[in-house]
């Protein structure tokens, strides 16, 4: 060759503002900025790496000091134009300050500042990088910047603007170039590739183009890198794709096919395909998630414009479409989610191809455990008993159940007999309920969520919970108190119901340590933790249970349940000596209590601990 070979990216670099691509508002402004003669001191170029910071600097400077200019259309033949093409001007010097970086850089520049151009109009400093610089460089700069000598202009470049100093960005002219459109591109990639006669396909260049990022520079690099392999065939996308290690579309759509199928073996097997041909784990996972938002965009945006999102041909998007029809958005979305976990895990991990087999056999898995019929069955499951729906309805986010917590404050609260009383005279005097037809669905809200009642649980089995329970209890006299005074309602994982048998009681277990070593006693009965505990005064239809006095695996026959106030059906008169029966019971127990001395305020704990030891009573 008798030409030095010149890479195409410095071969193909703008010389004019026409000439570079997109960035259409910065050279409309420089434009207006040469044409009306409003040159600044200072600029600052910023944006993503290869979308033509330098390049705009240099093809800036060169139609500032063109022997034409200044001139939006520098000649290109002048001395001037020459040297700037060629790197080597002697009045515009650029610097990278990530190798000049210091404070002495810094201050070589300052002195050379004070010399006039010798061959141009203005003398130019262009800084790329200009981030890398120290804070004590940036401050040795500062009052230069500010208050630069005559025909001196600095252009800083950078990609990181958020690390200069504020101070710096306040004394320049601040313009931010933005990522090219692949479109952009793609028709400059046209452009080269007919320019050098390398035979490449339509769908080979947007694929360059979407893996550039939006920087020219690189997509112009990597078509270079291409071009080596033209031959009588075109250039296509598998050819890009074996070039930097991709998967292609139809590799993909076979791996995500098992995942979405939960079918682990498949998906493995496809895997192994791809392994041994020399993919490495996180490139593998990579593409697979890139697969999935292409997947995830075509199940939710307008056809015109997945092609510009996806940059797929109208065969991809259709089978996608069609993997799509099967799915459920948040299906997708967890699977993004998780791949990308993944991906974590196999660039930290010493083994990532076992991780990465992981991944893809849970991935498959969990594409079945995410359909919306199950997580519908688990919600109904985790709030209490209600039975698992069977319906295929679309999905509707089940609107809370509405709480009145003013009515529950009310009944919890509430300290006299007559709270009793009143609530048998209202059952009195309602009349009969007609006959109403079944209904299939609960009302969609309700004003109260009534207080939870027993529930059919064998009582040997309540009866164990129960005594098992107090023997987690850790404190003595708490575990006293409860075994005297307390009634289990309802003993789960999901939710604990006791009720004291009197108001003080049930103040004093509610407040304090004795509440917080109860619920240490049921996350060690369930190995969980934060319990939910309710601990209430009895209502007329809870059941009794005593727990076994000892040995817990030999427990006390069921306890019958005792005859009780009947407050439901409200077609059963409720005589009138029932009221007193109750006041005549409460009355009692309040007036034995107090000769007992078992209230809090007149014992310790001590002394009731030791009377449940050793079934003992006050004596006055």
């Amino acid at each position: 060759m008798n030409e030095k070979y010149i890479p195409l990216y410095r071969k193909y670099r703008p010389q004019r503002l026409e000439e570079i691509v997109g960035q259409e508002h910065i050279k409309r402004a420089l434009t207006n900025a040469i044409a009306m003669d409003k040159i600044s001191h200072a600029y600052l170029f910023t944006g993503p790496r290869g979308t033509g910071k330098t390049s705009t600097a240099r093809i800036f400077a060169k139609s500032l000091n063109c022997k034409e200019g200044p001139t939006i259309t520098p000649c290109g033949k002048c001395e001037n134009c020459i040297d700037i093409t060629n790197s080597v001007p002697m009045d515009v010097i650029e610097i990278d300050a990530a190798s000049n970086r210091k404070v002495e850089d810094a201050q070589n520049i300052l002195e050379k500042v004070m010399y006039a151009p010798v061959n141009s109009r203005y003398k130019i400093y262009i800084i790329d990088e200009v981030h890398m610089l120290s804070n004590t460089a940036f401050n040795a700069l500062l009052k230069t910047l500010e208050e630069p000598p005559k025909n001196v202009i600095f252009i800083l470049a950078t990609t990181e603007v958020h690390k200069v100093l504020d101070t710096i960005k306040s004394r320049c002219q601040r313009f931010d170039f933005r990522r090219i459109t692949t479109d952009d591109i793609v028709k400059h990639l046209r452009y080269i590739s007919d320019s050098e006669k390398i035979n490449i396909t339509d769908d080979a260049l947007f694929t360059i183009a979407k893996n550039s990022a939006g920087g020219m520079r690189d997509s112009i690099a990597l078509l270079d890198q291409l071009s080596i392999l033209d031959g009588e065939e075109a250039i296509s996308t598998d050819d890009i794709n074996n070039l930097l290690g991709r998967l292609s579309f139809d590799t993909l759509h076979s791996l995500s096919t098992g995942i979405t199928s939960s079918n682990p073996q498949e998906a493995i097997e496809t895997l192994e395909k791809i392994y041994n041909s020399g993919n490495e784990p996180a490139q593998i996972l990579t593409n697979l998630l890139d697969y999935f938002k292409n997947l995830l965009i075509v199940k939710n945006c307008k056809p015109e414009i997945v092609f510009e999102l996806t940059q797929l041909n109208e065969a991809q998007i259709k089978e996608l479409q069609a993997q799509a029809k099967s799915l459920d958005t948040h299906q997708i979305t967890f699977l993004i989610d998780k791949t990308a976990d993944y991906i974590k895990d196999v660039k930290t991990t010493n083994n990532p191809r076992l991780w990465l087999e992981v991944g893809v056999i849970d991935l498959a898995n969990l594409a079945e455990n995410t359909s919306l019929m199950e997580l519908q069955n688990r919600l109904s499951r985790l709030e209490g008993g209600m039975p698992a729906q069977t319906s295929t309805a679309s999905y509707k986010t089940p609107p809370a159940p509405v709480l009145n917590r003013q009515k529950i404050k009310d009944l919890t609260e509430d300290k006299s007999v007559k709270h009793i009383e009143q609530n048998v005279q209202e059952h009195k005097n309602i009349e009969p309920a007609k006959p109403e037809p079944v209904k299939t669905e609960a009302p969609q809200q309700e004003d109260f969520a009534p207080m939870p009642k027993a529930k059919s649980i064998p009582a040997d089995d309540i009866t164990i919970l129960w005594g098992q329970l107090l023997e987690n209890i850790s404190s003595p006299p708490t575990r006293a108190l409860l075994k005297q005074w307390a009634n289990p309602v309802k003993i789960s994982a999901a939710e604990t119901v006791l009720t004291m048998k009197n108001e003080i009681f049930l103040n004093q277990i509610q407040n304090g340590s004795k509440k917080q070593a109860l619920i240490e006693a049921i996350d060690t009965l369930f190995s969980q933790s934060n319990s939910n505990v309710i601990i209430r005064l009895p209502l007329p239809d809870d059941v009794t249970v005593k727990a076994p006095p000892r040995q817990l695996s030999q427990p006390k026959p069921p306890v019958q349940k005792p005859a009780t106030v009947q407050t439901k059906d409200t077609s059963e008169e409720v005589k009138e000596e029932d009221i007193e029966q109750i006041r005549d019971d409460i009355n009692s127990e309040s007036s034995q209590n107090a000769n007992n001395g078992e209230y809090k305020e007149v014992h310790s704990d001590m002394v009731n601990m030791v009377m449940d030891l050793f079934s003992g009573k006050i004596i006055d």
